[in-house]
């Protein structure tokens, strides 16, 4: 009762003053643990259950481990549970069969999970889910396809894993299809998972006006106030530039989280609204959040192109000191874009020698950028040779190179970096436009 209601301190004391335990009461612990999202500690605890206790785990204990196994993408020691599961006298049981094609899918393991889902002797709903989702996540659709067409009960859940899985592997317009044929076949939407997945669909493919009928789908069955379904809607409407409707949601929301704060203080910082964005991260703070890595970036971005040089250092600064997260690389280049566009070249250029990564060619090309922007000639030709030492990958470096080389009277160098962008084969991405026709959907391509 108390890990079901997430009271892990108040369960595991009852756990522990309990004067005879049985395997129904590990593997209440176990479960408890997972509720509470720590699954390591369901890991670490198991050997205590024949140590202390000595049992050895039934079906339900199984079961906890393997879905622990899943939660920490933990193959290696999912394995060992599968052997021992295999040579227990629970080897039959279907539920556990179902957790580990869960489990196996979640790690990328489509052969072993597919093994398992074979083996299952009475399928159910819970491993079909698992099995498709598994394939349409890892980019495997034709076999997603295949078994979800050969489903004799397709449930909402069903549906779910199947379109939830294009969009994570970025089949976003074969989700749409499949959203649509859901909806002509009248299935029940009483999940609002697969809602929230097919706005991640209109965020990726920045389709404001599909994104709206979404919306208005969300309101017509009353998943409005659900936190999950918001999120991606305060998501979507940033990335499709429409930052006041993505306000507007937000404002909305009677229960937010740290989801919620970072999607709309990145879309504010993504679209010129620095000052909005800093404004929110003070009132997400005082509100008892707790910023994440993905804030930061958005907020040194914005102070980035606003030249509010004491802010980002500010930000960068309380990373560590007040919130104990480590910055990535993706931070170090956000600061150095900061430095570097305000003028602060030596200090840009010394933060890429000192900081604890190798710098790759966007933070080096920032400096380049600044240095020609402010007439460093000097430095600039020296961040060049050593952009030209480790050898450029994009086009857009080699025409920058080209041109600081060019401005030096060094022809040689532009002529090899000429050589090197015929070289990389340069392709223009097909471009997709989504238009009306009586109601339909047409999705066409060109590549002009």
């Amino acid at each position: 009762m108390y890990g079901k209601c997430h009271l892990l301190k108040d369960a595991r004391q009852v756990f522990d003053e309990m004067p005879q335990r049985d395997l129904a009461s590990w593997a209440s612990l176990f479960t408890a643990h997972n509720l509470a999202g720590l699954p390591l500690s369901t890991l670490s605890i198991f050997p205590n259950m024949s140590r202390l206790d000595g049992f050895q785990p039934d079906h339900f204990v199984f079961a906890s481990l393997v879905k622990a196994c899943a939660d920490l993408s933990a193959l290696r020691v999912g394995k060992q549970a599968h052997g021992q599961f295999i040579v227990s006298p629970f080897s039959h049981d279907d539920v556990v069969k179902s957790s580990l094609v869960d489990m196996y899918t979640k790690c990328g393991a489509l052969g072993h999970a597919r093994k398992v889902f074979d083996s299952i002797f009475h399928r159910n709903p819970i491993s079909s889910v698992a099995m498709i989702s598994g394939y349409a996540r890892n980019g495997m659709k034709p076999e997603a396809m295949e078994l979800f067409r050969s489903s004799q009960v397709k449930t909402i859940s069903t549906w779910t894993a199947l379109i939830s899985g294009m969009v994570q592997s970025g089949e976003f317009f074969d989700a749409f299809s499949l959203f649509i044929e859901m909806r002509k076949e009248g299935v029940d939407i009483s999940d609002p998972y697969v809602l929230s997945s097919i706005i991640g669909a209109s965020s990726s493919l920045a389709a404001l006006d599909l994104g709206k009928q979404i919306h208005c789908l969300v309101i017509i069955f009353g998943y409005k106030p659900n936190l999950f379904v918001s999120n991606s809607l305060v998501d979507m409407y940033s990335k499709c530039s429409d930052v006041l409707a993505s306000k507007t949601v937000f404002d909305d929301m009677a229960i937010r989280d740290v989801v919620s704060w970072t999607s709309i203080i990145v879309g504010m910082a993504q679209h010129g609204k620095a000052n909005d964005a800093l404004s929110l991260y003070d009132e997400m703070v005082s509100e008892g959040f707790k910023p994440n890595e993905v804030t930061f970036t958005g907020l040194i971005s914005a102070c980035s192109h606003y030249g509010l040089v004491e802010r980002g250092r500010g930000l960068f600064k309380s990373m560590t000191e007040d919130y104990s997260l480590n910055p990535s690389l993706q931070h170090y280049t956000c600061l150095l874009d900061l430095l570097s566009r305000s003028g602060l070249l030596d200090e840009a250029e010394n933060l890429l020698e000192t900081m604890p990564f190798e710098p790759d060619e966007a933070a080096w090309v920032a400096l380049l950028s600044a240095c020609k922007r402010h007439g460093a000639a000097e430095m600039g030709m020296r961040v060049a040779n050593r952009v030209m030492s480790v050898g450029p990958t994009e086009a857009s470096t080699c025409v920058l190179l080209s041109s600081v080389y060019a401005g030096a009277g060094m022809w040689g160098n532009v002529s090899k970096l000429r050589g090197l962008m015929a070289s990389l084969e340069v392709k223009k991405e097909p471009a997709y436009s989504c238009v009306g026709l009586s109601g339909e959907c047409d999705v066409k391509s060109s590549c002009v």
